[in-house]
């Protein structure tokens, strides 16, 4: 049975950890961001005509605030597209994707005289949505709804499982995770514990953060989403 260190906040490293267990895996839940909310309350939206989502959490920060329902919601991939039908928005489009492709859905849907649009966001961005969408004609305010900060520290779970040498890898969702995950690794003198690992991830902008001397092997999923993550658990590990 192998084991996998999951490193997204708890909220979304949870059905990761079911998709595992379900394949036969060991799922070791090792959060390295904590969800700060910093939606305002009651929010109506102001002038937007509709919303523009490149997380689940900001599908959920979204949903605890937004005084209206009706505006249609344009999210990057399936997970946010989820999140934002459980949170009650009646009109949910996924671009199945990156952020490109959430600005190709937007503009391929709507025409630029639609009126603005909102982009709820983070802190910390993974690509320029705003600018995509500018080029095309596209009037974007982006508001920051949550902040996603990194721990200081390696989760005692994962300390121990690279300490033991108990897991195949870890699953990388975002660029700055990758960056923390490499630093508190070093910070908890456990750089050498990578070199026998899978590091699997999301999107090829995740990979670029990583050294691939570091690693025993660096896989991009051929998916943004749980899906290419998990087929690339699937997948044999080719070592050299």
């Amino acid at each position: 049975m192998t084991a996998w260190l999951v490193t997204r906040p708890e909220t979304d490293a949870l059905p990761v950890a079911k998709a595992l267990e379900a394949r036969g895996a060991t799922a070791i839940v090792a959060p390295l961001m904590t969800i700060v909310d910093h939606a305002p309350p009651g929010f109506d939206g102001g002038d937007a005509t509709g919303f523009l989502l490149t997380s689940a959490n900001g599908a959920r920060a979204l949903a605890r605030t937004a005084a209206r329902r009706d505006l249609p919601v344009f999210a990057v991939g399936d997970g946010t597209a989820a999140a934002a039908r459980e949170g009650g928005f009646l009109h949910v489009a996924s671009a199945g994707g990156a952020v490109e492709d959430l600005a190709s859905l937007v503009a391929s849907s709507l025409s630029p005289s639609f009126g603005p649009l909102l982009h709820v966001a983070g802190t910390h961005l993974a690509g320029d949505l705003a600018a995509l969408l500018d080029e095309q004609g596209f009037t974007v305010r982006r508001e920051r709804f949550y902040e996603a900060r990194a721990v200081e520290a390696l989760p005692a779970a994962a300390v121990e499982a690279l300490r033991d040498r108990a897991v195949e890898g870890v699953l990388l969702f975002s660029p700055r995770t990758a960056e923390v995950f490499v630093t508190l690794v070093g910070r908890a003198g456990l750089g050498g514990a990578l070199q026998p690992l899978s590091a699997l991830c999301l999107s090829a902008a995740v990979a670029r953060r990583l050294d691939d001397r570091a690693w025993g092997r660096i896989a991009i999923a051929p998916r943004p989403d749980i899906a290419g993550m998990l087929s690339l658990v699937d997948a044999p590990a080719i070592r050299p």
